[in-house]
C-alpha cells in the first residue's frame, strides 16, 4: 500500500503534503500514514490525536508518522502515543533523508521515535517543485515563503515554522512557468507570513516585485491568486499589480484578527482598526471589484463585549465577504495564555455571532452577483469559482477550463448559472 497523507490546517500544509508524499514514497515507505498536523488551536491538535487513534484502529498494521506544526511544538506528547511510530519535524518533513531514516528505523524496530531538529536554526528555504499535482488539476499552490519573524501574543506558529525565509524569485518564476505549461489554470502563492517575502534574500525584494515578475515572465499563466496577507506589509508594487493586471485575482484574504485597537495592541499586531479600513478603501479605489476575506479571533483575553462589538462592526466597515473565525484558544508558551481569559461560554457565543454576521455578508455578496458575467474556473464536474473565489454550481463544462458564465441565481451558499 502507498503512503497516505492526512493533512490538517492551512494551504501551506496542503502544498507540503505533496512534497511529503513524493519524498516518502521515493524513500521506499509503504503502508504508512503520515499525519501532517496543525497547531493553530487546541482543537486542531486534538483532531490530530483523534485521527491517529481512529486510523490505528482501522489499519492496525500501518505505520503512523506524525509531522507538521503540532509535531514540532508538542513533540513529546505525540511521541508518547502508543499508536505513533515516528515523529518528524516540520523542516525535516521536506527532506528525503528524514524519510529514509524513518524507513530504516522501522526496519530495525528502533525505539527512538523522534526526528525533530531545531526549527529556529533553519535559515534558508529550498524550492520544492511538486510533480505530484495531477496534470490538469485546476488550482495548485506554490510555496514562496515559510516561517514568521513576528511574535503575536496568541500565536504558536513561529515555534512550529521557525523564522521567515523565502524562495528566490527566479526559482518561484520557474516553478510557476512549469505548472502553467502543464495545464494548471490558477496558481496560488502561499506562505506563513506571505507579505514578509524577500526580506532574507539579496536585495530584499518584496511580494509585489515577485508578483510582477511572475505576471511578466509567465504570460501563459491564466490566473494568479495570493493567499492570506498582512495588510500593513502590502507594498506599492503589490498594489500596482492589483490595479493593473486582470490575471491577479480580485480577492484578498487579510490577517485582521480584531476590530478593537486595544485588543490589537495586546495581540502585538502592527496595524490599527483604521489601518485595516484604510487599506480596504485604498485597494477598492485601485480595483473596484475586489472582495476581501479576513481572519478574526473571538474571545481574545481581556476582550469585553464592547471590544468584541468593534470586530462585528469591522465586517461591515471593511465590507468583508469571507470570514474565517477562530474562537480564541490558549496555546501553551504564548504570552496571551497568561493574560486574563474570557469565559469559554462567552468565546463560543461570540464566535457564533461573528460567523452569523459572516454568513449574512456572504449571502449578500452572492445576491449582488446575480446578473453579472464572471470568468469561472471549473474545479470539478459540479462546481467552479469566480475570479472573486465565489462558488458556482455548474454542469457540463470541462474541468480545468476558465469559462465566461452569466450568473442567474443562487441558493444562499453557491451561485447558479
Amino acid at each position: 500500500m502507498a503512503v497516505d497523507i492526512v493533512t490538517f490546517g492551512c494551504r501551506l500544509n496542503a502544498f507540503e503534503a505533496e512534497v511529503i508524499r513524493r519524498e516518502a514514497e521515493s524513500a521506499g515507505l509503504s503502508d504508512t500514514i503520515v499525519i501532517n498536523s496543525c497547531a493553530v488551536t487546541n482543537e486542531a491538535v486534538a483532531q490530530a490525536r483523534q485521527s491517529i487513534r481512529k486510523l490505528k484502529r482501522e489499519r492496525p498494521g500501518a505505520r503512523i508518522v506524525v509531522t507538521g506544526c503540532a509535531a514540532q511544538t508538542q513533540t513529546a506528547m505525540f511521541a508518547a502515543m502508543a499508536e505513533v511510530d515516528r515523529v518528524v519535524g516540520n523542516d525535516d518533513k521536506l527532506r528525503s533523508s528524514a524519510w529514509r531514516d524513518a524507513r530504516d528505523a522501522f526496519d530495525i524496530s528502533a525505539s527512538e521515535k523522534v526526528a525533530v531538529s531545531d526549527i529556529m536554526a533553519v535559515k534558508a528555504m529550498a524550492p520544492h517543485l511538486v510533480d505530484g499535482f495531477a496534470t490538469g488539476l485546476p488550482r495548485v499552490f506554490v510555496q514562496v515563503q515559510n516561517g514568521c519573524d513576528h511574535r503575536c501574543t496568541f500565536c504558536i506558529i513561529p515555534f512550529g515554522r521557525g523564522n521567515s525565509r523565502s524562495v528566490p524569485m527566479g526559482a518561484v518564476v520557474e516553478q510557476v512557468r512549469a505548472l502553467a505549461r502543464r495545464g494548471h489554470a490558477e496558481i496560488v502563492l502561499t506562505g506563513v507570513d506571505l507579505t514578509s517575502y524577500g526580506a532574507d534574500l539579496p536585495g530584499a525584494p518584496k511580494l509585489g516585485m515577485l508578483t510582477k515578475q511572475i505576471l511578466r515572465h509567465v504570460p501563459e499563466l491564466k490566473r494568479l491568486r495570493i493567499s492570506s496577507i498582512d495588510s500593513i506589509e502590502a507594498d506599492d508594487d503589490l498594489l500596482d499589480a492589483i490595479a493593473d493586471d486582470a490575471r491577479l485575482m480580485p480577492h484578498l484574504h487579510l490577517s485582521l484578527q480584531s476590530g478593537d485597537d486595544m485588543i490589537l495592541k495586546r495581540m502585538k499586531r502592527r496595524h490599527s482598526r483604521q489601518d485595516a479600513i484604510a487599506f480596504c478603501d485604498q485597494v477598492r479605489r485601485l480595483r473596484p471589484d475586489v472582495i476581501f476575506g479576513a481572519d478574526i479571533i473571538a474571545g481574545f483575553p481581556t476582550e469585553t463585549e464592547e471590544m468584541f462589538s468593534r470586530s462585528l462592526d469591522l465586517v461591515e466597515e471593511c465590507d468583508l465577504t469571507f470570514l474565517h473565525v477562530f474562537p480564541y484558544s490558549p496555546r501553551p508558551g504564548t504570552p496571551a495564555a497568561r493574560m486574563p481569559q474570557v469565559a469559554g461560554s462567552a468565546i463560543k457565543e461570540r464566535a457564533r455571532r461573528l460567523r452569523a454576521v459572516g454568513e449574512a455578508a456572504l449571502r449578500q455578496r452572492l445576491q449582488a452577483e446575480i446578473g453579472a458575467t464572471r470568468e469561472v474556473l471549473i474545479e470539478s464536474e459540479g462546481q467552479g469559482r469566480t475570479e472573486h473565489y465565489l462558488p458556482v454550481a455548474i454542469a457540463g463544462e470541462r474541468v480545468g477550463s476558465v469559462v465566461s458564465l452569466r450568473i442567474v441565481g443562487g441558493d444562499g451558499e453557491r451561485l447558479t448559472i
